[in-house]
C-alpha cells in the first residue's frame, strides 16, 4: 500500500461498474449523515438538549428500556403560565389570559412532541439503521476487498520479479563447458528460479480467486443501495407528512387562540352591565342585519318597541355604551348606520 502510494508498485484497477457503486455509495454515506444531523437540529434547535437527547437515548437503548416522553418547550411554557396565573389569581384580567394563552402552549407543546415521536420513528430510526449497521457491513467488505487486491498486486510483483530473475539466468554466458562445478550450480540455480516462478503463479490464482469473490459480494452490498434510496424516499414522504400535520396544527391552535384573546379583549374594553358583558347577550334587534336589513338600526316599527325597552332598562345614568359589530352593514337611507364588522 505504501509503494502504491509512493507510485513504486502497480495497482490492480477495479472494474468501473464497481468503481461507480463505490462512489455512489461513499455519496450516499456522506449525505446521509448530513441529512441526518441537520434534520435532528432542526428538531431539537438547543446543542445541549442534542447531545443530553442522544445521551439519554443511548443509555436507555442499552438498558434495553423504553425511552420516557420528554417535555417539550412549550409544554413547559404553557405549565409556567398556568402556575402563574394561579398565583397572580384566575379571576383576574391577567390570570384569565395566561390560562388560555398556557392551554394553547401546551396544545403546540402536544403537537410538537407527536412530530418529534413521528419524525423519530419514520426518519431518523431508518437513516440511522442504515449508517450503523448496512454501511458497517459495506465498509467491512470494502475493506476486506482492498485487503485482497493488495495481496493480488504482491503476488503479481513476486511472479515478475521471479520471471525477470529466471530470464535473467537464461541469457547469462554459457561458460558451463569449461568449469563443471559452475554447470552444476548453474543447473540447480534454474531449477530453483522455475520452481519460485511455478509457485508464484500458483499463489497468483489463489490471490485472484479470493479477490475475485470478495469483489463479487461487495459489488452485490454496494448495488442493494438502490433499494436504500427507495427506503429513504418513503421515509422522506412520511416525514413530509408528519411536518405538513403538525404546521396545519399549530396554525389551527394560533387561529383558535387568536380568536379567544380577541374575545377576552373586547369583554375587558366593555364596561357594561352583567347582562350586557358577553357580546352574545347584545339584542338582536339591531344586529342582524343581513338577514333582515329593515330590522337592524333603522326606523323599522316592529323592532322599535323593544329596541326603545332595551335603551329605557339598560342605558346607564351618564357615560356612553358600546356594543361590537357582528357584521358589516349598509345604510339604506339617512336614518341609517353603515356599519363594518368587529367596529365598536
Amino acid at each position: 500500500f505504501t509503494e502504491e502510494k509512493l507510485g513504486q508498485a502497480e495497482k490492480t484497477e477495479l472494474d468501473p461498474h464497481l468503481e461507480n457503486l463505490i462512489s455512489r455509495a461513499d455519496s450516499t454515506k456522506n449525505w446521509t449523515e448530513k441529512i441526518l444531523r441537520q434534520t435532528e437540529v432542526l428538531l431539537q434547535p438547543n446543542p445541549m438538549d442534542h447531545t443530553g437527547a442522544r445521551i439519554e437515548e443511548f443509555i436507555y437503548d442499552k438498558l434495553d428500556k423504553k425511552l420516557p416522553s420528554r417535555t417539550t418547550n412549550p409544554e413547559l411554557l404553557g405549565q409556567y403560565m398556568l402556575e402563574a396565573a394561579n398565583e397572580f389569581g384566575p379571576g383576574t384580567p391577567y390570570g384569565s389570559t395566561l390560562i388560555t394563552v398556557g392551554e394553547y402552549q401546551k396544545r403546540l407543546g402536544g403537537a410538537e412532541r407527536e412530530l418529534l415521536q413521528t419524525s423519530a420513528a419514520t426518519f431518523l430510526t431508518p437513516l440511522r439503521n442504515f449508517l450503523e449497521g448496512d454501511w458497517r457491513t459495506i465498509s467491512k467488505e470494502r475493506r476486506l476487498m482492498e485487503n485482497r487486491r493488495l495481496d493480488l498486486d504482491i503476488c503479481k510483483a513476486r511472479l515478475k520479479k521471479a520471471k525477470q530473475a529466471e530470464a535473467k539466468a537464461a541469457a547469462a554466458p554459457d561458460f558451463q563447458e569449461t568449469r563443471p562445478r559452475n554447470y552444476v550450480l548453474s543447473a540447480s540455480a534454474s531449477a530453483l528460479l522455475s520452481e519460485e516462478v511455478d509457485k508464484a503463479e500458483h499463489d497468483l490464482r489463489v490471490a485472484q480467486t479470493e479477490f475475485d469473490r470478495q469483489a463479487e459480494v461487495t459489488r452485490l452490498l454496494l448495488e442493494g443501495i438502490s433499494s436504500t434510496h427507495l427506503n429513504h424516499l418513503r421515509c422522506l414522504q412520511d416525514f413530509a407528512e408528519a411536518q405538513a400535520t403538525y404546521y396545519a396544527q399549530c396554525h389551527h391552535y394560533m387561529q383558535d387562540l387568536q380568536r379567544e384573546l380577541h374575545k377576552c379583549a373586547n369583554a375587558a374594553s366593555v364596561p357594561q352591565p352583567p347582562a350586557a358583558v358577553c357580546p352574545d347577550s347584545v339584542s338582536s334587534a339591531f344586529l342582524s342585519g343581513p338577514s333582515s336589513p329593515g330590522a337592524t338600526v333603522s326606523s323599522s316599527s316592529s323592532q322599535r318597541p323593544s329596541t326603545l325597552a332595551m335603551e329605557q332598562t339598560q342605558l346607564p345614568v351618564t357615560g356612553t355604551r358600546k356594543a361590537k359589530v357582528l357584521y358589516d352593514y349598509d345604510a339604506h337611507d339617512s336614518s341609517e348606520l353603515s356599519l363594518l364588522a368587529d367596529e365598536v
